[in-house]
């Protein structure tokens, strides 16, 4: 939450010449409501199970970035599609980055908590391990702005190209 997944994938979409997709907007698309109403109603088992669905269909397509939600690739199907059919990149920053970048945002279920830096840091601790296990690419958005990441990424998809 809050590396910069949705704002990056959108301008590196554009750099690409891709479209865009977050599968996050894509839920809120087909479910008519906002993500905090799905785990309100569902729980996040139910938003997982409805994240899985979206992942599969948008992974399907060819031609596109796909910025997915944080705990999308907790799970195995997911994780298991990701890899194999797309490129992986994983955005890092510390917990402490993201909890500046998310403190006003409402829209963050996982973060309704009395300590929302301590929880980010506990997801950090589960997350991160799994995030670059399945990343063909890391890159820091530590205290970096958009337009400095999408050129990283660019020219680094750009030397590994055959």
């Amino acid at each position: 939450m809050g590396a910069g997944k949705s704002t990056i994938g959108r301008q590196l979409a554009e750099t690409l010449g891709y479209s865009f997709l977050d599968s996050d907007q894509e839920i809120q698309q087909r479910t008519g409501v906002d993500i905090p109403t799905v785990f309100e109603f569902e729980g996040e088992a139910g938003f997982r199970a409805r994240e899985r669905q979206v992942i599969e269909d948008l992974t399907e397509q060819d031609g596109v970035v796909l910025a997915t939600g944080g705990g999308a690739v907790m799970v195995a199907e997911n994780r298991q599609r990701l890899a194999a059919r797309g490129f992986v990149i994983y955005l890092h920053c510390s917990a402490e980055q993201q909890h500046a970048r998310t403190a006003r945002d409402r829209n963050r279920p996982l973060l309704k908590t009395e300590d929302p830096l301590t929880t980010l840091k506990d997801l950090m601790a589960v997350r991160e391990p799994v995030y670059r296990q399945v990343a063909d690419m890391v890159v820091s958005t530590e205290r970096r702005g958009t337009a400095s990441v999408v050129k990283e990424i660019a020219r680094r998809l750009e030397d590994e190209a055959p």
